[in-house]
């Protein structure tokens, strides 16, 4: 006689395979329906899609910035000037430089253990006739120097660093020594033209992982000023070492009161920022997010009309398919096969449309970042998909596509079979 137990296993048995013959004959349906199914998913897959590849832009972006600034301590802070409110015209901003008297005083500012000028400047780079942007960076000398090779573990993997008698030489950032920028990689002892000017390059820096500086033109403060054209009384930023980094906010809030002072200006008025790099990361991951949450919301958009679509094809082929349903529910198929069938089509629907748009975000997104370090010699623009995103994407498409599905499914479980044979004839 059989046991319980055997009952019991022999019962999910049956409806392991009741549930198999529902799949099969669920995507006999839709293969059957094929050009409607396409239509139904449209707007699955490209909702499913911008949300794939904006979120791994936006993760790849939110790396690749966080990789900009992860080789500074939080005990750097650095000093700009910003725009001045409701100075010049509506839209527009007038900044006031940083003077180069400012590092002098701000190292006076109790907890502060360096402060020095740092001048940049973009210009073209060449090399092997080719061309390509430089973003030329001053080197601090005499004490700063140190300080500043030190503060960011500064050291050269080809050749050296700059030393301050040096004279129209450059220390250059990883990335020249790849052969995709100019066709040939650039080695210490080789000539760049900046500007048109001729600079001998000294030294390649170790890769820091950072765009900004694996990408950068180092060269003396005083070559920049002969050469290039800065004008030594407009600084860019200065860079602030402090001692302790436990008294970070209250040195940050005496070097902003000293700031205040030199410029003139009142509390909540200020037309410069102090900033540490985790402030700059938080500020910048802000405006990431402000920007994929619009992008959010337009992917919302799209699933929802993908959905509604579902439902339209779903509540369609109810109608068409009555007689059909009359004729399993008098041979005995019960309330909820019926809807079993039904539920699992809407869902294949909305997981065979994220099956797709996750291809097509992926494809995008990557596509977009080959580009990006292509054409634009960037790796900011790089893409970074988990198989978490991949599987939460698949995952939701298909408890869309059964969301928007259950009325319809509900409704065909609801039908009375006489009258289904009998409206069929």
């Amino acid at each position: 006689m059989p046991t319980g137990t055997g009952k019991s296993a022999g019962n999910k048995f049956f409806k392991l395979k009741m549930l198999k013959d529902y799949f099969i004959y669920s995507v006999r349906n839709l293969r059957n329906r094929g050009l409607r199914s396409w239509l139904t998913m449209i707007g699955i897959f490209i909702g499913i899609a911008a949300v794939v590849s904006l979120i791994g832009l936006g993760e790849g972006l939110r790396i690749a910035i966080m990789s900009q600034f992860g080789f500074l301590g939080p005990d750097v802070l650095s000093v700009q000037a910003s725009g001045l409110a409701f100075a010049g015209p509506p839209g527009t901003g007038v900044v006031e430089p940083l003077s180069d008297e400012l590092a002098d005083k701000i190292r006076k500012v109790n907890g502060v253990e360096a402060a020095f000028n740092r001048y940049i400047k973009s210009g073209t780079l060449e090399f092997n006739d080719k061309q390509n942007i430089g973003i030329a960076a001053s080197y601090p000398e005499g004490e700063n120097r140190k300080i500043f090779e030190t503060m960011i573990n500064l050291k050269a993997e080809d050749g050296r660093l700059l030393k301050d008698s040096d004279s129209r030489k450059t220390v250059l950032g990883n990335n020249f020594k790849n052969e995709d920028i100019f066709g040939k990689g650039i080695r210490s002892g080789d000539k760049v033209l900046l500007n048109g000017i001729d600079f001998e390059v000294v030294g390649i820096l170790e890769k820091k992982g950072s765009f900004i500086f694996d990408s950068v033109v180092l060269m003396n403060e005083q070559t920049m000023i002969d050469d290039i054209g800065i004008v030594k009384e407009e600084v860019n930023v200065i860079a602030v070492k402090i001692e302790d980094v436990a008294r970070a906010d209250e040195i940050k809030g005496n070097i902003e009161k000293l700031l205040r002072k030199e410029r003139g200006v009142k509390k909540g008025e200020e037309n410069f920022q102090v900033q540490s790099p985790q402030q700059t990361l938080e500020a910048l991951n802000s405006t990431l997010f402000a920007v994929q949450l619009f992008v959010y919301i337009i992917a919302a958009i799209s699933l929802a009309v993908g959905g509604i679509g579902i439902m339209n094809t779903m509540y369609t082929s109810v109608l068409e398919r009555t007689k059909e349903i009359g004729i399993m529910k008098s041979i005995g198929a019960k309330n909820s096969a019926i809807f079993t069938i039904f539920f699992v089509e809407s869902g294949l629907l909305g997981m065979v449309g994220g099956v797709i748009g996750i291809i097509l975000g992926m494809i995008f997104a990557f596509g977009l970042s080959a580009a990006g370090r292509a054409f634009l010699g960037s790796e900011l623009i790089q893409a970074s998909i988990s198989p978490f995103l991949v599987i939460g994407a698949l995952m939701f498409s298909f408890m869309l596509g059964t969301a928007f599905g259950v009325l319809p499914a509900y409704q065909a479980s609801k039908l009375n079979p006489v009258d289904s044979l009998r409206s069929a004839k």
